[in-house]
């Protein structure tokens, strides 16, 4: 199984940007897909982004416009580039990998949007 380290979030002012890295034990190379989801207090885990093997995006319709995911082949690593954030993203961003019918999570990092 795959180990996955989150690292970038933190406390931003509403109109702000993050970004969230997700660094994999192993290559990214032969995934079925990598990315993102969060969970707010209350609420369930939804989407927010993931990228396929075959390069493509998927975003969730709350961060559409606002969120840019992008794979580094080369250093195991996704990004999330997270732009014009509002108090409503505010939730713990978990990584997540999938090779096969594996999924692995990462720990979670808080992202909190407040004034």
């Amino acid at each position: 199984q795959v180990q996955l380290t989150e690292s970038g979030g933190g406390l931003v002012q509403p109109g702000g940007s993050l970004r969230l890295s997700c660094a994999a034990s192993r290559s990214i190379v032969s995934i079925n897909h990598m990315g993102w989801y969060r969970q707010a207090p209350g609420k369930e885990r939804e989407l927010v982004a993931v990228i396929t093997s075959g390069g493509s995006m998927v975003y969730g319709d709350s961060v559409k416009g606002r969120f840019n995911i992008s794979g580094d082949n080369t250093k195991n690593t996704v990004h999330l580039q997270m732009n014009s954030l509002k108090p409503e993203d505010t939730a713990v961003y978990y990584c997540n990998a999938a090779y096969g019918a594996v999924r692995s999570w990462g720990r979670g990092t808080q992202v909190t949007v407040s004034s």
